[in-house]
């Protein structure tokens, strides 16, 4: 199997395992190091890094999709979680995602055809108190509405 994976990314991984009581526990960090350098899980990814691991392919897998913040499909290079839990739809976050499709042109779980935006709902983002919430990649936007939104989206370069 050819190496997709950097030699960043293994010199990252054995400076990390002597923090870990097992190899395998090192999992979590290594699947967050690998998207990180190739911004999704593919199949092949998802395999040497279980291969380093040394776990079944099918482990890493059924970890990377239990967690949301895994993303076992390509993503843009925006990627826009809009949380959806209770507190935030009561504040308006299923009107933000309808806002946010219609003004990218895209549903909720497509990217546009350029790859610069992916469109999700999140279950939850732990911001009720200033919902509604949505992550733009790896930052938090609260107390968010239309004008908000927009004015997020129309700065990105």
């Amino acid at each position: 199997m050819a190496k997709i994976l950097s030699t960043k990314f293994y010199e990252q991984m054995k400076k990390l395992e002597p923090r870990y009581p097992t190899k395998v526990a090192l999992l979590l960090p290594a699947l967050h190091a690998a998207q990180a350098e190739t911004n999704w899980l593919s199949p092949e990814v998802l395999e040497e890094v279980a291969a380093y691991i040394g776990i079944h392919p099918a482990q890493a897998r059924e970890v990377a999709s239990f967690y949301t913040m895994y993303n076992l499909k390509p993503v843009g290079k925006y990627h826009i979680k809009v949380c959806t839990n209770v507190a935030c739809v009561l504040r308006g976050a299923d009107e933000l995602v309808q806002h946010c499709g219609k003004k990218l042109g895209i549903e909720v779980g497509q990217t546009t055809s350029d790859r610069r935006f992916t469109l999700n709902e999140e279950e939850c983002l732990g911001a009720c108190g200033t919902a509604p919430a949505m992550m733009l990649n790896d930052d938090y936007h609260e107390d968010l509405d239309a004008q908000k939104l927009d004015q997020i989206l129309d700065q990105l370069p």
